[in-house]
Order: structure tokens, then sequence, then C-alpha cells
């Protein structure tokens, strides 16, 4: 017993879904004569008292999980687990467990498959059904009985669904709970609710049917009140008949749509606030009351749309200003809850309905609305426009593009959903977040359609830009007229970040109208002045903006950002935060980090020009240091511009390689054993080894031959002579080794940006300071970039005698450019 296979915790699952711990025992099983079977049972560790005692019952479902987990239901509705310390424990539990219900140990749920033995099948077969008990009060714990036992068989659970359809059997039970309830009698009442309960687990439409009908349903949600584990029964029907009140904004003239909307308002009464809460094991159970919701709010949703009586009248209503606001309310609710039902429908269905609305004119009634004082209405009317969006954004685009053509800017619905944005009075702007969704998805090229006769997104973001974007952007130009923020009030702030978070996808998505608009109006300017903010999450939202403008590295930005020095607001608040480890440091970092990275040429010259003395202090990133280093290979270049172009000419001829014997490199170098190379050695691949050095020279010659002819300065750069105005000198070598023995040198491509920041040295070329330099031998009339190993020390020698001869001390651009 106290060996740690055995040892267990105890849970049970309680009213809200969540295990509670009950304690930590061994587990052992025995036959209990007072349970009259095998049963489980779990002493706790620390002072041998019992923790459970469960009857291993044979139609109990019992289930493992995770190799470590046994769960089951009870019959009282009561859930239990153990959850053993070892599988080996666990597995010999289980095997008990399987023995007991003769079933194989190797299923996880032990009522998964029914195996019934051939005679119970014969007599399931032969015998015409289930018999019930008759429906009569000193039986009733008798039904009760067989109820819960029929459940766990799906076989036994057709037989009781069959025999209580065709007896009438639920009437008659409900007959006997109007006399229990006459009589107080408690004990008839607990067995009637475990009944009901039972039947609404056997997940049969036909018996839905008899129990929702206007009879019945108000009895059986009073079974459901008299709950055994509850010391008061429940007053649901008291709420139901006096404080639910079924209003009828438009009366409704058909009475079986009337009926259908009471019942399905009980029927989700019932499904939400009456059941209990559903175990592991019966939550599959209530699928068909699920469905029978379902589909009568399809029903529901079909008859209201085929009365175009009632939404003409509905519509009319909405749109007529002798509406009382009371009234109004009402209609504008029912709307909402229309849509919301609407949402059950299949797509085709869903298709109609959002046309049928649209022809009854719904969105020049949301115009309206929109335009009322009532906050409530106001908001029904944006969860109304909401489905809408969402349904169909290209219906919402082409009615505002047609009313702009009669109306003025200042009542185009997108305007009028703007301003509700600006005006939310929710301090935490929940509503403006939500219209600030809507406003992406219309302007969200994504979901635009183009035709063959027309663009919808050129034609609507041309109107949007037009007509709509400068009330976007007001609250925006009002707010940074200076160079802080004139309001700096979270609730303030809040929106000005919401702005410029459309702003940002504007810039991603809308290429050239968003960029006329930035550039014309100044808008990055007046966004990072949001830099200054004593809140963090604007200053971020503004860099954010910045960053993406920076990231499509489009020319005309970066002279706009040049032209008007914008790097400046972001050094400023670099500077502001000083060291401090954040997110907004972290932020502008990155963003000189991608300009160095991407060798964004103006901007870096700019960043360089204008403002290093700010930053050149900053050592704890190499960004900076990077960008200046950036800069000065730049004008390197431009100073140097025959080192430019011979630098393409050696890229264009000396390293050019058919594609096959690239592969076959790739191929060679994933094949080697990394423990067969030594350190610091690199693998030449066999295509060099093999090639002759006049097969790879012949190329090579023959071009040099052809620029013998050219001026002499050209030549000079060739030849290493000239010292390239106190700068280093480009780091050209190719070696061949004329030995039998190939020698290992570092792959040719490592030396072809020399200076490059941030690039790892090549492996091999030891520790020396010069760097190897281009030198041209002749021998034989033939002119070749070769240098034969034979000469390297002789060659060295002489560059440093002339370097020390020639070259002036380097300046501090030329030591920041090595």
């Amino acid at each position: 017993m106290t060996d740690t296979r055995r040892r267990v915790k105890v849970y049970t699952l309680n009213e809200d879904r969540q295990w509670d711990d009950r304690g930590t025992g061994h587990v052992s099983s025995a036959y209990v004569e007072r349970l009259k079977g095998m049963s489980l049972l779990v002493r706790a560790e620390s002072d041998g008292s019992l923790l459970l005692e469960s009857k291993i019952n044979p139609n109990t479902a019992y289930q493992k999980q995770q190799d470590t987990l046994i769960v089951w239901s009870e019959a009282e509705n009561y859930d239990l687990a153990l959850s053993f310390q070892e599988k080996a424990g666990c597995d010999e539990i289980w095997e008990k467990i399987c023995q007991v219900q003769g079933k194989d140990p190797s299923v996880d749920i032990t009522q998964e498959l029914i195996d019934e033995s051939e005679e119970e099948r014969f007599d399931d077969m032969s015998s015409p059904g289930l018999e019930l008990p008759p429906c009569e009060l000193s039986r009733l714990e008798e039904v009760a009985e067989l109820v819960a036992s029929s459940l766990p068989s799906p076989l036994r659970r057709e037989k009781l669904a069959l025999a209580l359809e065709n007896e009438g059997y639920i009437r008659k039970l409900l007959e006997l709970f109007r006399v229990c309830e006459d009589l107080e009698n408690r004990e008839g009442l607990h067995h009637l609710y475990d009944i009901i309960k039972g039947i609404f687990l056997l997940n049969r439409t036909a018996l839905f049917e008899v129990m929702f009908s206007e009879e019945c349903i108000m009895d059986v949600i009073g079974c459901l009140e008299f709950d055994p584990s509850l010391p008061q029964p429940r007053r649901h029907r008291e709420f139901l008949t006096t404080t639910a009140r079924f209003k009828e904004v438009i009366p409704i003239s058909d009475p079986e749509l009337r009926q259908k909307i009471h019942q399905t308002y009980r029927v989700q009464y019932i499904q939400d606030m009456v059941l209990p809460t559903p175990s592991v094991f019966e939550e599959n159970m209530l699928s068909t009351l699920h469905s029978f919701i379902f589909f009568n709010k399809v029903e529901i949703v079909g008859m209201l749309q085929d009365d175009e009586k009632f939404l003409t009248e509905l519509f009319a209503q909405l749109t007529d200003e002798a509406t009382d606001d009371d009234k109004r309310h009402e209609l504008v609710n029912f709307l909402k809850e229309f849509c919301a039902f609407s949402q059950t429908l299949q797509p085709q269905n869903r298709d109609a309905f959002f046309k049928t609305l649209s022809n009854m004119g719904i969105l020049p009634a949301l115009e309206v609305i929109l335009g009322m004082d009532d906050v409530q209405v106001r908001g029904a009317a944006t969860d109304i426009f909401s489905y809408l969006v969402e349904y169909n954004p290209s219906m919402v685009r082409e009615f505002v593009m047609q009313e702009s053509q009669q109306n003025d800017d200042d009542i185009l619905l997108i305007n009028l959903i703007i301003e509700h944005m600006i005006c939310d009075t929710d301090p935490e702007l929940g509503g403006a977040v939500q219209l600030m969704g809507l406003l992406r998805t219309l302007v969200d090229p994504e979901n635009m359609l183009a035709t063959a006769n027309k663009t919808e997104k050129t034609e609507f973001l041309s109107f949007f830009y037009k007509h709509c974007m400068h009330v976007l952007s007001a609250p925006l130009l009002a707010n940074t007229t200076e160079e802080k923020p004139s309001k700096d009030d979270f609730q303030t702030c809040q929106l000005l970040a919401l702005i410029v978070e459309l702003l940002t996808f504007c810039v991603e998505h809308h290429t050239y109208h968003i960029k006329n608009y930035i550039i014309n109006k100044d808008i990055l300017r007046r966004v990072l002045v949001l830099t200054a903010s004593q809140h963090a999450f604007l200053a971020l939202c503004a860099l954010r903006f910045m960053r993406k403008i920076i990231g499509l590295k489009d020319e005309f930005y970066n002279r706009y950002i040049m032209r008007n020095f914008l790097f400046e607001p972001v050094v400023k608040a670099f500077l502001n935060n000083g060291s401090r480890y954040n997110l907004i440091n972290s932020a502008i970092i990155e963003m000189f980090e991608y300009v160095r990275v991407e060798d964004v040429k103006s901007l870096t010259a700019h960043i360089i020009e204008n403002y290093w003395k700010a930053l050149e202090d900053v050592d704890y990133v190499q960004t900076f240091k990077g960008l200046k280093l950036r800069y000065e290979q730049q004008r390197e270049r431009q100073d140097n511009p025959k080192l430019d172009s011979m630098r393409s000419i050696l890229r264009n001829h000396r390293f050019r390689r058919d594609a096959r014997t690239l592969e076959d490199e790739e191929e060679m170098w994933f094949n080697t054993d990394e423990e067969d190379l030594e350190d610091g050695e690199a693998v030449v691949p066999p295509s060099d080894k093999m090639k002759s050095d006049e097969d790879l020279m012949d190329p090579i010659s023959k071009f040099m031959e052809r620029k013998k002819l050219k001026d002499s300065e050209e030549k000079e750069v060739l030849t290493g002579k000239a010292s390239l105005s106190g700068r280093q000198s480009p780091s050209f070598k190719l070696s061949f080794s004329s030995s039998p023995k190939p020698s290992l040198s570092s792959p040719p491509t490592a030396s072809l940006h020399p200076g490059s920041p941030g690039s790892p040295s090549s492996p091999g070329t030891g520790a020396r300071s010069s760097p190897p330099t281009a030198a041209v031998t002749t021998k034989g009339g033939l002119v070749g970039l070769v240098d034969y190993p034979d000469d390297d020390e002789e060659d060295e020698d002489e560059e440093d005698a002339d370097s020390k001869e020639e070259s002036p001390p380097l300046s501090k651009k030329s030591k920041l450019s090595s």
C-alpha cells in the first residue's frame, strides 16, 4: 500500500468546471460488502482516512488520459479523477476496472464500444422495445433508475426514446409534476428532475418537439427547478413570466412566427441557464438541442425576411423624425438582434438576407441613426454597421461613393464614423477601437474588386483621400503644431495612436495616394512631434510610422526626410531617453540598423553628415560606427571611381564560373566531414584543383592584353604602385600552387568586399596586419593576376618599403574605413 506506484491525487469537478484537489493517498481495489461489488478505495497518506470509496459500476464510462489519469462520472452527476504518480500504477488499476467491466485494457474509454453478448443481441432484436413502468407517483424512483441505467448504452437509449414517444409518456410525467408540486412532494419532484434531465440527454428531436410545445415547455422548466443538489428550488418560471417581457416593436401579424420567437427564447434560456453544466461525458449529448435552436433562428430570419410589409414599416419608423427616442431605441435593438441571428445562416442565405436589407435602405437608415445624439442608439447602429462591413465591404464603399455626388463631406457615412471615433467618450475608447477596425477593413485594398471596366481600389482610394482623409488626420494636425503635443492626456494619446496606426497601414498598402498626402501635408513631421509625448506607447506608434516609411526604400520619401531633417526628432528622442534599455531605445537603434544593413546610401550620408557628433559616443552597440564605416566606404568609392570600376571588372571576369561548377562545389562542401578539417583551414573545391594554370589563366591574360593599351593610370591601380590617395588598397588575391599536393587556401569570394562591417575574417588568413595587394606578374609575355608563392616575401618587403616612403600617415577617416 505504501509503494509509489499506487500513490494518487483525488480530484472532483466543481460547478465552475474546475478540478478541486481532495487529497493525496494510496489506491487499491477490493470487494466492498456494503456496495456489493468491486470498488476503488483511496486512503489518505497522512492519517489513513478514507478519501474515496467508489464501486466499479459495469455501465459507468471510465476514461484513461495521458497514461496517468483515470476520469469517470458517478451517477449523481459527480465527476471524479485519479491522478497517478506513476504510469505502472495507473495501468494496474485500469486493468482491474476493465476486468470488472469485461473490457480489453488496451482501450482508453471503457464504454466507447458496446460489447454485448449474442444472447443480449438476440433479445434486443427479438423484443419489441423497452417496457416502461406505469406513470404513477409510487413508481417515479423506478422510472428515474431506468432512465439513468439506459443512458450509457446507445441501444437502450434508442429503445427508451421510442417508448417515451409511443406512449405519450412525457405528458403523463408532466401531469405528475403538477400533482407533486401541489402536494409539495419534494422527493417526487427530485425524481422528476432526474427523469427530465435524462430525457434531454437522449438527444432526440421528436422528444424535444413535445417538451418545447406551448403547453409543455413551462412544466419542463418547472421540473428542472427542483435540483436535488440545491437546498432551495430555482425560480425560472417566475423570471420568464414576470421579469422577461416580449416587446413587439413592429406588430407581428403571423401567429406562427410569434410562437416560434417565444419558443426559441425559452429553449435558449433552458440551454444557458436551467440545465446544469454538462460533464465531460455529456457535452456531445446535447448536440440536438443546439441544432434545434439553430434551425429555429434560421426559420425566424426567413419568415421576417419574407414579410416585406414588416421590414418596410421597420425602416420607415427608423428614419421618421417623428419617432420618439424610446421607440427608435427598441427598433435599432431589434434590427441589431435580427442581424445577429443572420450569422447562423448558410452563406447563400446570408447573401439573400443582406441583399434584402440593402434593397430596403439599411445604409441610409444607419446614416440617419448615426447622426442622432443618443449614445445607446448610436452604439447599436455601429454594431449593425460592423455586420454589413464584415459581410460585404464593397457594398458599403459603393454606397458612400454614390452619396458623395449628392451630399457635403460633413454628412458622408464614413465621415460620420470617423467623427464618432474621434468623439468617443469612453475613457478606454472601446467604440473608437471598433470603428477604427471597420475603417481599416474599408480602406484595405486586399478586399477590393477589380473588374474589366473599373477598378474599385483606384476609385475608392481617390474618393477617400479627397473627402475623408482630412477628417481622419484633423486631431493629429491640431495637436502637433509645436515641438511637443499640445494635449498629452491619456485619452487624447490613445486616439492619436489609433490614427497613426491607421496611417501606418495606409503607408504599407496605398502607395502613391498616401505618399502624396504625407509629402504635401508634411504628415511625417507632425507624427514625429509625438515622440516627445510622455506616453511611451504613442512615441512608439510615431517611430513605427517612420520605420514603415524607411522600410519602403523609396527615394521620394528619403528626399523628403532629408530635405526636412526629419531624423532630428528621432535623434532627440534617443538622446533624451539616455542609456535606458527600453522599447524606445531598441526601436530607434533598429531603425538606424536597418539603414546600415540595407545600405540606404542617401540616408546613411544624411545621418552621418548631420548627426554624427551627437551619436559618435554611443558605443554599447556598433550600429552608429557601422553607419560611419558605410559612409567612409561610400566616399571612398566616390573619390576613386576607377577603383569602383576595377571591382566590377574583377567581379565579372575573375570569378565567373558556370552553374554546374558551383553545384559541384556545394555538393563537395556539404559532403565534407567537419572532423576532417583542421582549425583555420578552408576547403578547396575539386574543380579548382583539377584545372591547370593555363586553363584558368587563358581568359584572364587575354582580357588583360586587351586592357594593356588603356591609360597608364589604370595600370598603376592594377600593379598596386599608386597609394590610392592614402586609403587602403583593395584586397584582391588569387594564388595557384604548382606543387603536386594542393594547398588549402581561403575561398576567393571571402575577400570580394574589403572592409565590409561585421564580416568574419576568412579562415586561413593568419594574423598578418597588412592586407594583400593585387599584383601583376609577367612571364613569357603573359600578363596575369597571379601572385606566386615563391615571390610572397619579396613582394611584401617591397610593399612595406613603398608604404613607408610614399604613404602619408592614415587620417582618422582612413582608420575608420579600415
